[in-house]
């Protein structure tokens, strides 16, 4: 089996990190299994490398790394909403016609962040819940340690982490959702850190917009309960540099200056 740990100090270095760990020559097939990349500043990458990566993603017909990113967290709109009520009230308003667009009738990740099915068939605003107690948490009111779980909670039981799948409803072998859930603990130094659990990741396709939205929604979670940004790790069952090897490679081999 193949399996790699590697770290990067911001998002385009892990990219990079772990491209170069899935593209050796005794790993033909270029994949790997439960897999671990851990990103030191998950909210800092370099945009020059990024818009040369969407280059080559464009001619392959895949979306624009941004467009990825906001089906973890939607920036644009976060900027504009007056407060996380406002964000999650604006959203959950244009939900219904964001699963019309291709590829997200059973929902975007974000949606099931903001809007997870509840057992009482109503909507769950997870990310407002984790916000909620980590503010609980850092004013000294709650355990002023890393909260750890050992097993899925539902998001009834208010816990630290957000839960993508929904398992009366997520059974397709492939497709939505690969991400399963973000777990976040607190340290002693007053820092969020995230951690995600992807079933599969295709490196080229998908991975860089990820990390980029995982680091948004970070900054985002961090900020609104008044904390510091950690480091994010993304664990992947199945890992595979996918797209267009060649043109690929000459990216993998640049040392991309760290953005300001």
């Amino acid at each position: 089996m193949n399996s790699f740990e590697v770290t990067g100090r911001d998002v385009t270095r892990a990219w990079i990190a772990a491209c170069n760990a899935l593209d050796r020559k005794d790993n033909p097939s270029r994949t790997g299994l439960h897999t671990v990349v851990r990103i030191t500043d998950p909210t800092t990458d370099d945009t020059g490398f990024r818009t040369e990566l969407d280059r080559l993603r464009t001619a392959k017909r895949h979306e624009p790394i941004d467009t990825v990113a906001g089906t973890l967290f939607p920036v644009g709109l976060a900027a504009r909403a007056a407060d996380h009520a406002d964000l999650v009230s604006r959203y959950r308003a244009m939900y219904p016609r964001l699963k019309k667009f291709p590829g997200n009738a059973h929902g975007t990740y974000f949606g099931r962040l903001v809007a997870y099915p509840g057992v009482k068939k109503t909507d769950i605003d997870q990310v407002g819940n984790i916000i909620s107690r980590l503010r609980k948490q850092a004013s000294g009111k709650g355990p002023m340690t890393a909260a750890y779980e050992a097993d899925l909670a539902h998001p009834d039981d208010v816990p630290t982490e957000l839960l993508v799948h929904a398992a009366d409803r997520d059974n397709l072998y492939r497709g939505f959702p690969c991400l399963s859930h973000i777990s976040f603990q607190l340290d002693r130094d007053g820092r969020v850190h995230a951690a995600a659990l992807y079933r599969s990741h295709y490196m080229f396709e998908r991975a860089y917009g990820n990390y980029l939205g995982l680091g948004r929604l970070l900054a985002y979670i961090a900020d609104q309960a008044d904390l510091a940004v950690g480091t994010l790790t993304v664990v992947a069952g199945h890992a595979h540099l996918d797209g267009p090897i060649t043109a690929i490679r000459p990216l993998l081999s640049d040392t991309p200056p760290l953005a300001a």
